[in-house]
């Protein structure tokens, strides 16, 4: 095993360390948060951190770098209160790492993709066409983390819509089926494939696999 210490990785050079330490967690989601401002001008860009909170009630969170630049993003669901977030499939790999681009405040990256915007009755606010996962969520509060300035958002899933080929008849979605991808550091997109399934597992009582 190689080993490398907290003084080490202290004194790498920035971006040998950001692939290390961005990859050594294993992976992650892969998702695009597409926001709208009050003004109407909409905004799409990728997140490696969303992850569940609970399911009673519908809660998830994502974290948000610094925001001493500008971030289209926090700032437009700090104007609206709503975001919308959207599962990538192995066809949208390339405009979805796109969206990680700098670009200058206001500009979408709606207009520098392939990606488009996607509208459901009643709900003013995009989500990504194609993606076979889109959730509508409201912004409920947000918590600073002194160790590295980053925010925590935490917000409610208010709508869900999924393709239905994904629906496994225990009512959980296999995500497989389409393809959604996953991520492995900064810029690995990665396919995963369902291997096993198992019951609820109980003390003292062997694991029971459903294959």
């Amino acid at each position: 095993m190689i080993h490398i210490s907290k003084n080490t990785i202290s004194q790498m050079e920035k971006v040998e360390r950001l692939n290390l330490i961005n990859s050594c967690t294993g992976y992650k989601s892969a998702n695009l948060i597409a926001t709208k401002s009050e003004s109407g001008e909409s905004n799409v860009a990728i997140f490696s951190s969303i992850t569940h909170l609970g399911s009673d009630p519908a809660l998830l969170g994502f974290i948000m770098r610094p925001t001493t630049v500008p971030r289209d993003t926090y700032k437009n669901i700090k104007e609206t209160g709503f975001f919308t977030v959207n599962h990538i499939t192995d066809n949208m790999i390339a405009d979805a790492h796109h969206t990680s681009a700098n670009y200058d405040f206001g500009i979408s990256e709606f207009d520098k993709t392939n990606l488009e915007e996607e509208y459901k009755k009643e709900i003013d606010f995009p989500f990504v066409k194609g993606s076979p996962v889109q959730l509508l969520c409201k912004y409920l509060n947000e918590y600073h983390i002194q160790e590295n300035n980053t925010i925590h958002i935490v917000a409610s899933i208010e709508h869900l819509f999924y393709d239905p080929i994904l629906e496994h008849e225990k009512g959980w979605l296999q995500l497989d089926k389409v393809n959604v991808v996953s991520l492995n550091g900064l810029d690995g997109y990665c396919l995963p494939k369902l291997i096993d399934r198992f019951e609820y597992a109980r003390k003292d009582t062997s694991t029971k696999s459903f294959f």
